[in-house]
């Protein structure tokens, strides 16, 4: 598997707003990360591998380094200026192909993938558990499944941008009046926010005059989570709830106990990663 160059992720994530082509080559170093998850996990990527939620492409155009056939779909055609010409660059095109189609009613007939994945994208659907079905019927026998996402209530707030005075405001006023704070911030005071505006969406829209709207519509959280996955037939094969920094520094019964409760934990895991199977 690729190795994870900190220095690469760093350099890209920079410029990823650039524009699609940038963000795609991004995520195709990033997903170096995702790579060493199901290494760990024992998972290959082999034979037909989909990715339900592929953005630019970068990767799916990774997956094709290592898999027989990839196809990316994603609801709106962001992978066109992206994901195709990177596959046609790296002469890729053969066995990696993008469609815009929707998660929620794949195109596809049962049992035709070996590998599925679904990064960053749950949170971005209408239906969670018809979602996860739909994954997992077209899994083919002993096939797996990779998920990761993040709960709602993150410390980090789930696709916000951060203050420089580091208040969580999400978690003190609610989402609705957060996302419309960072939104006004971001037009007339954007030396509040921690991230620069070559890194921040909200800078960049704002800028741009674009009205950004909040694309979250699953409220995740651990529980809720776990509850879908078991209701879609799905049974969890490894687990993994990152946590911030700040409880990482934490003595290791302190950080366990907070991380372990259902009071705080989903205020306190920065990202979920998971692998699963179906229920035979």
């Amino acid at each position: 598997m690729r190795e994870i160059s900190e220095s690469l992720i760093q350099s890209h994530a920079n410029r990823r707003f650039r524009s699609e082509y940038d963000y795609a080559l991004f995520e195709y170093y990033r997903s170096a990360k995702v790579l060493a998850f199901l290494e760990r996990a024992g998972v290959s990527v082999h034979g037909r591998v989909l990715d339900a939620g592929c953005g630019g492409g970068g990767m799916p155009l990774s997956l094709a380094d290592h898999a027989d056939t990839v196809i990316g779909i994603d609801p709106i055609n962001r992978f066109g200026d992206a994901g195709v010409k990177l596959a046609r660059e790296r002469g890729l095109s053969e066995k990696l192909h993008f469609l815009q189609a929707d998660g929620m009613k794949l195109p596809f007939v049962s049992g035709s993938f070996d590998l599925v994945l679904s990064h960053a994208v749950i949170e971005h659907v209408d239906d969670a558990p018809l979602y996860l079905h739909e994954c997992r019927r077209v899994m083919a026998p002993g096939a797996r499944l990779f998920l990761s996402t993040a709960p709602y209530l993150s410390f980090a707030g789930a696709h916000l941008p951060r203050l420089k005075i580091q208040i969580p405001l999400h978690l003190i006023a609610g989402r609705w009046i957060a996302f419309r704070t960072f939104r006004l911030l971001a037009r007339y005071a954007p030396w509040t926010l921690k991230e620069p505006a070559h890194e921040n969406s909200f800078i960049r829209d704002a800028r741009n005059g674009i009205c950004k709207h909040d694309d979250l519509l699953e409220l995740v959280t651990v529980t809720r989570l776990r509850g879908q996955i078991a209701s879609a037939g799905l049974r969890i094969v490894r687990e993994e709830l990152h946590m911030t920094s700040t409880v990482r520094r934490l003595p290791r019964w302190l950080g366990g106990w907070l991380g372990e409760s259902s009071l705080t934990r989903d205020a306190l895991i920065s990202n979920m990663e998971y692998v699963l199977e179906s229920v035979k």
